[in-house]
């Protein structure tokens, strides 16, 4: 029997190089754009704890200390280059409080 390849993220909190089930992915959803490909709005940042919303993903570990870490240093708006609010971080370390392993 072939034995599967299990499917390494790097955590962008402390760095560490761990098994994808067990982070968690912050996603950048895609922007609404019109017809000439200018955008109208911006995509929404959020937590995907299921791992299946579409848009480009960042992983954390599953607790709250990576995602200050993240926070602080910036690295989740490097990774989708863009501003994200002190109200959008708030709302992702709520609901990881809530949904922590």
């Amino acid at each position: 029997m072939r034995v599967k390849k299990v499917p390494m993220r790097k955590c962008n909190g402390c760095g560490e190089m761990k098994p994808k089930k067990e982070l968690v992915r912050v996603v950048k959803a895609p922007d609404i754009k019109d017809e000439e490909g200018n955008v109208i709005s911006p995509g929404e940042i959020s937590l995907d704890l299921v791992g299946k919303k579409p848009g480009r993903g960042a992983y954390v570990c599953n607790n709250i200390e990576c995602l200050r870490a993240a926070r602080k240093a910036r690295r989740i708006e490097r990774a989708f280059s863009c501003q994200i609010p002190s109200q959008v971080y708030d709302a992702m370390e709520e609901e990881m409080n809530r949904h922590e392993r």
